[in-house]
């Protein structure tokens, strides 16, 4: 089956870019008919040692570069040496690549601004919401609310019920570092254990609700503490794709110095690198407690641009166009309680 071109808009820019999807055909290929067709085969192909072989194979993640091979790949994989924090002799291997370090400090700027809420990676952007009456509502397409949570966790299923949430799909060519989209108190961490669905536009159609799926770890922050963001409880769900090995706790109070693990009680900071994804593709889910944020406008925008093409607009038969936004580059605007509560939101 052809499927059509994906298209998304390039933030700073406002092109309409085409996506090169990785391994797109063998992607929809094998495992829409495995999904269809041979649940027993499907199981095997989204499991953790089958996803770990192919990356692997896809990779040769370990295997020494030549200062030629490494250049090259780096080349193919689009990826701005200028501001990698290593030099190009320690990139050495393609999981190093993968797993770079940006002077974000420098390339990443963050908005003056205590109530802005940031993007938490470099991907691709989509809002939704959880809200029936939302005109931005998509039922149970990307994730089921519930089960996203985890269904042994109904304390965040009623602090989050209407909620809106922003989708961040990052592929293989993307900084794989998640840094922190609000400042406030960690109330909760927990892993969910998943499968290694792939996050290929085509495949997450065919699958439907992949994300609440695969294994996740759940941190909410309380930024309605404090010297926090405002926003109320947080929820960022970081949720691994197929050639993902780990997703690393590695919180750093100063560019990426003395990493530890995001653990409840801490107060984490806006902007701050808070884990890594090991090589592959992934993807990040903020959900917003209703009426505590307002999105940016030309995120919303772009969402129905009448001249991009996108598989998800096909599925939900009207516009859905992802916004590529950089990592601490405002997404939206804390509405403090106070506000929210007298209407003025």
């Amino acid at each position: 089956m052809n499927l059509p071109p994906h298209q998304y808009i390039e933030r700073r820019s406002k092109r309409i870019v085409t996506e090169r999807l990785y391994c797109d055909f063998i992607l929809n290929l094998l495992y829409r008919r495995a999904y269809e067709h041979a649940p027993t085969l499907y199981r095997i192909l989204t499991s953790a040692r089958m996803s770990s072989l192919l990356a692997f194979f896809a990779f040769e993640l370990s295997f020494p570069l030549s200062a030629f091979g490494a250049q090259r790949f780096i080349k193919r994989m689009g990826v701005d040496l200028s501001e990698c924090l290593e030099p190009l002799s320690q990139l050495n291997t393609v999981q190093k690549i993968f797993e770079r370090k940006i002077r974000y400090w420098e390339t990443r700027p963050m908005p003056d601004d205590h109530a802005a809420v940031v993007s938490p990676a470099d991907a691709k952007m989509l809002i939704v919401s959880c809200n029936g009456d939302s005109p931005l509502f998509i039922k149970n397409k990307f994730f089921d609310f519930y089960e996203l949570l985890g269904t042994a966790k109904k304390q965040w299923h009623d602090a989050f019920t209407h909620s809106d949430a922003a989708v961040f799909r990052l592929t293989p060519d993307n900084y794989h570092y998640n840094h922190l989209p609000v400042t406030g108190e960690v109330v909760d961490v927990y892993e969910i254990d998943g499968a290694y669905n792939p996050i290929n536009p085509g495949t997450t159609i065919a699958l439907a609700t992949p994300y609440s799926k695969n294994r996740r770890v759940v941190t909410v922050i309380d930024t309605d503490v404090r010297g926090g963001t405002g926003a109320g409880l947080v929820a960022m769900i970081e949720v691994v794709a197929l050639m993902i090995g780990d997703i690393v706790q590695c919180y750093s109070e100063y560019q990426y110095e003395n990493p530890v693990a995001v653990i409840p009680g801490m107060m984490v900071r806006k902007g701050q690198p808070k884990s890594l994804y090991r090589p592959g593709s992934s993807t990040d889910i903020l959900l917003f407690q209703k009426g505590r944020v307002a999105f940016s406008g030309d995120i919303l925008s772009n969402q129905l641009h009448a001249k991009a093409c996108s598989r998800f607009s096909e599925w939900f038969g009207k516009h859905v166009i992802e916004t590529a936004v950089q990592v601490r580059s405002r997404i939206g605007t804390a509405l403090r309680r106070e506000l929210s509560e007298h209407g003025n939101a």
